[in-house]
């Protein structure tokens, strides 16, 4: 494993140094992890719903593959910036879905203990990515951290790597990020 490790430097290095071919060396080495996360976003999907975890995966290769400039600093920095990604296709599909059906009707996204990261409401997509947006505005590092822990699966220690500040700050963030959003959303479903 730290023959793979060391290739996945040596590539996000090339890739900082503007070297294009390098993302298509990298992803098959950060494929599974990839595609994990991917699986994790998709598993509370309703049954007919028609993006699968390849497909998410790919969908954030092309996005990556169009970012002119692309810098990860790291692999968990790699893997933020595809689950930011793959958050906006999750977010462009649930809005073509809703778009394409009568009013009413909701694209959900379930999550369980069973995920890496706990969560322990249930929200849609669009709801959550409005919501998130706020945040972002409110407090940027926040809305970073969720989306690295929520959308990425990134554990404390790679979010606070990413990030840049210490894992407690990191745990303490988290747990304000997530009740901000569970209130956030909540009042959101009274009001709307």
């Amino acid at each position: 494993m730290r023959t793979t490790q060391d290739e996945v430097t040596l590539l996000l290095q090339k890739l900082q140094a503007g070297d294009r071919a390098a993302l298509d060396e990298l992803m098959p080495l950060v494929y599974a992890e990839l595609r994990r996360i991917a699986a994790g976003y998709l598993k509370g999907e309703r049954r007919e719903h028609t993006l699968q975890p390849t497909a998410l995966v790919h969908e954030a290769y092309l996005k990556l593959a169009d970012q002119s400039g692309l810098q990860p600093e790291s692999r968990a920095h790699f893997l933020g910036i595809a689950a930011t990604m793959m958050r906006q296709t999750l977010v462009d599909h649930a809005r073509r879905h809703r778009a394409g059906k009568r009013a009413g009707s909701h694209l959900r996204v379930t999550y369980d203990e069973q995920l890496p990261v706990p969560v322990q409401f249930d929200v849609e997509v669009i709801a959550l990515n409005d919501a998130l947006e706020r945040l972002a505005v409110e407090d940027p590092r926040l809305a970073r951290i969720v989306e690295l822990r929520y959308f990425g699966g990134l554990s404390i220690a790679e979010t606070a790597e990413v990030v840049g500040v210490g894992t407690a700050t990191v745990e303490r963030e988290w747990r304000l990020a997530r009740a901000w959003l569970k209130r956030e959303i909540a009042g959101n479903e009274v009001d709307g």
